[in-house]
C-alpha cells in the first residue's frame, strides 16, 4: 500500500501541468495499476487520430529473397544459412514455414516434398506479386498500416531494399493501406550522417504518396534502436538527440522503437542517460519479443510496466503505441489467439494511442501473422516446423490476420472491449467445417462416391467404393473459403464453363468453394462463380453450374 500511495504522488507531481480533468485521470490509473482486468477508459492524446495515432500498424520486413527470382542480390536472403545455397534441413534460418498457396511464383528448396506430396518451394518478397498479396491481406482484414524495415542502405543489401520500398509503395497504393520508414539503426557505423542523408536522398520522396503515413499533418518516420545496450546501438544519448531533432526539422513526426523497460534508469538493457532523449519522440514503441510467452506473464508486464508507460507518456504528451505479440510458434505460445487477444484487451482498456503488431512476416522469429501453414500437410516431410494447429486446435492459415483484425476493431470501438476472443480459429461458412481432414463424398442421389480422376480426367461421382482418389482434404482457403486436395492436386470448378477437375497445383479462385452445412445434414459446395457443384447423377462428368441446391448437389460426407 505504501508503494502504491508513492506512485500516486509521482504521478500527480508528474501531471501538476495539464488539465484538473486529466490530473484525475492519471490518478485513477495509478491506484488501480494492480488491475489485470482494465476498465475502458478515454486515452489522453497527445495527438488526434491519424493514420498511426488511434491505429493498428504491422512491422513489416519484406526482406526474403530468392536465387533466380531477379533480385539484385540472387540468395536464398534471409531463407538460408549460407545464403548461397537452397535452403535445406541444416541451412535454414526461418522457424515457421508460411502458407505459400496464394503466391504465383516460388521457388524451390532443397527440402524434401511437403507431407502433402507437393514440392517444398518459398516466395521472394522482390516478386511483385507477393507484395501485392500480402497487402491484399491487410486490405482484407482491416489492417491500417505498415512500418517498412530500413536496414543500413550503404551495405550490401541496399540495392534490394531500395527495390522493395518501391514495391510497398505501389501496393499500398492499390490496398488503401499507408505506410513508413523504419530504420532499424543496429550495426549501422555511420548511422548519425547516414540516415539524413538517406532520407534526404531517397526515402523522403516517398512522403507524397497519398499512401505514405501522415500523423498530425507530418510524414511518419520511425527510427528503432535507440539506447539498447549493446555492441549494436552503441551512440550516446546526445548524438540520438541530434537525429531525432533533425528529423523533427525536416517536418517528420518521429516514433522511437525503444527498449521494453526504457522508463527504468536501472535496467541494463538500457543506456544511461536516455530518457530526456526519448522525451523528445512525438510516439514511443517499446519493443517486446522475448519479454512475455503466456497470459500471465503478459498481465505481469501490463500491470508492472505498461501501465506505467501509459501514464508516463500521457503526462509528458507522447503517444504510446506499445508492441501486441502472436507469439512465438515454434516455442508453442500462441494458445491459439489466447495470448494475442489479451494483449488487445489489456492495451486497449488501458487507453493506448495506436497498436504495433510485431512483426508481420517474421517467420524468422516465429511471430509472423501472416499466412502460416495449418497443419502438418503443409510442411516438409522430416521437418520439425510446427504449424498453426501445434496445441490441438485448427487453426486457418489466415488465422492471426483475422484476429489483428479484430483487435484494431475493438482498438477503435467498433466491437466493445472484451475479454473474450471474438474470433474463431476457423471461420468457413455455416457448421461445422471439417478443416485439415481427409473426407470422401458420396452424391446423395445415387449412393456413390466422388472421384478425382487422379487428376488426368474430369472428376466423376460413379465409385462404388473409396480409394485413394476418392479421398480429399479440406484446406482453408482463408477468407471464409476452402479447397479441396487429393493426390497432391487442387479441385478446380473451372469457373462453370466445363467439367471440374482436380489438376491444379495451387489455390486461385477457381480452386476455392463456399462450403454449405445443409439441413438434412449433407453437404454442399458453391464455387467463386456463385454455382453449386453437381453430380450429375453420375451419369456424366461432375459440373460447377448450378444455381441451386437438389439431389445431385448435395453429398454425404464420410459414409
Amino acid at each position: 500500500m505504501k508503494i502504491k500511495k508513492i506512485y500516486t504522488i509521482i504521478c500527480v507531481l508528474a501531471i501538476s501541468a495539464i488539465s484538473a480533468c486529466q490530473k484525475k485521470e492519471l490518478v485513477s490509473e495509478a491506484l488501480n495499476i494492480n488491475d489485470s482486468k482494465p476498465k475502458p477508459k478515454q486515452s489522453i492524446m497527445a495527438s488526434p487520430a491519424g493514420d498511426v495515432v488511434g491505429k493498428v500498424t504491422v512491422g513489416y520486413q519484406g526482406w526474403f529473397a530468392a536465387i533466380g527470382d531477379g533480385s539484385p542480390i540472387n540468395i536464398w536472403w534471409h531463407w538460408a544459412d549460407p545464403n548461397n545455397q537452397a535452403p535445406n534441413s541444416t541451412s535454414i534460418r526461418i522457424k515457421s514455414w508460411p502458407d505459400v498457396r496464394e503466391y504465383t511464383s516460388t521457388y524451390q528448396t532443397a527440402f524434401a516434398n511437403l507431407n502433402n506430396g507437393q514440392p517444398a518451394k518459398l516466395f521472394s518478397s522482390f516478386t511483385d506479386q507477393t507484395v501485392n498479396t500480402q497487402f491484399l491481406w491487410m486490405q482484407q482484414n482491416g489492417i491500417d498500416c505498415a512500418a517498412l524495415q530500413r536496414f543500413n542502405p550503404t551495405g550490401g543489401e541496399g540495392p534490394v531494399r531500395d527495390a522493395i520500398t518501391a514495391k510497398v509503395k505501389t501496393a499500398a497504393e492499390a490496398t488503401g493501406r499507408k505506410f513508413y520508414i523504419m530504420y532499424d539503426v543496429g550495426y549501422w557505423t555511420n548511422m548519425q550522417s547516414e540516415i539524413k542523408a538517406d532520407w534526404t536522398n531517397k526515402m523522403a520522396a516517398y512522403t507524397s504518396s497519398p499512401a505514405y503515413a501522415k500523423q498530425n499533418g507530418k510524414p511518419v518516420v520511425c527510427i528503432w534502436g535507440f539506447g539498447f545496450n549493446d555492441v549494436g546501438h552503441p551512440w550516446s544519448a546526445a548524438v540520438c538527440l541530434d537525429v531525432i531533432n533533425w528529423f523533427k526539422s525536416q517536418g517528420c513526426y518521429v516514433i522511437g522503437g525503444v527498449p521494453a523497460y526504457w522508463r527504468d534508469t536501472n535496467a541494463t538493457e538500457v543506456r544511461p542517460g536516455f530518457l530526456a532523449t526519448y522525451n523528445a519522440l512525438n510516439m514511443i514503441s517499446p519493443w517486446m519479443i522475448g519479454k512475455i510467452s503466456n497470459i500471465t506473464e503478459a498481465n505481469n508486464f501490463y500491470t508492472n510496466t505498461q501501465v506505467g508507460d501509459q501514464a508516463y507518456c500521457n503526462a509528458n504528451g507522447i503517444d504510446y503505441q506499445p508492441c501486441v505479440l502472436p507469439g512465438d510458434l515454434q516455442l508453442r505460445q500462441r494458445a491459439h489467439g489466447d495470448l494475442m487477444w489479451r494483449q488487445f484487451y489489456n492495451l486497449i482498456g488501458g487507453g493506448a494511442q495506436g497498436l504495433y503488431i510485431s512483426m508481420f512476416d517474421e517467420y524468422n522469429e516465429g511471430n509472423q501473422i501472416a499466412k502460416t501453414t495449418e497443419n502438418s500437410s503443409f510442411i516438409p516431410a522430416g521437418s520439425n516446423f510446427l504449424s498453426l494447429d501445434e496445441d490441438g486446435t485448427v487453426c486457418s492459415a489466415d488465422y492471426y490476420l483475422r484476429l489483428t483484425g479484430d483487435g484494431g476493431k475493438m482498438l477503435k470501438g467498433q466491437i466493445g472491449l472484451t475479454a473474450t476472443r471474438p474470433t474463431q480459429p476457423v471461420v468457413v461458412g455455416g457448421g461445422t467445417v471439417p478443416i485439415g481432414q481427409s473426407v470422401t463424398f458420396k452424391g446423395s442421389s445415387n449412393n456413390l462416391y466422388v472421384s478425382c480422376e487422379n487428376g488426368t480426367q474430369a472428376m466423376n461421382c460413379n465409385r462404388a467404393t473409396a480409394g485413394g482418389w476418392e479421398h480429399f482434404t479440406v484446406v482453408s482457403a482463408g477468407s471464409g473459403k476452402i479447397a479441396l486436395q487429393s493426390q497432391g492436386k487442387y479441385v478446380s470448378s473451372e469457373n462453370g464453363t466445363q467439367a471440374i477437375t482436380c489438376n491444379r497445383t495451387s489455390v486461385g479462385p477457381w480452386e476455392q468453394f463456399d462450403w454449405v452445412n445443409n439441413a438434412d445434414g449433407t453437404v454442399s459446395l458453391r464455387g467463386s462463380n456463385g454455382k453449386y457443384i453437381s453430380s450429375e447423377n453420375g451419369t456424366m462428368a461432375m459440373t460447377c453450374n448450378r444455381t441451386t441446391i437438389g439431389g445431385w448437389e448435395s453429398f454425404k460426407l464420410n459414409q
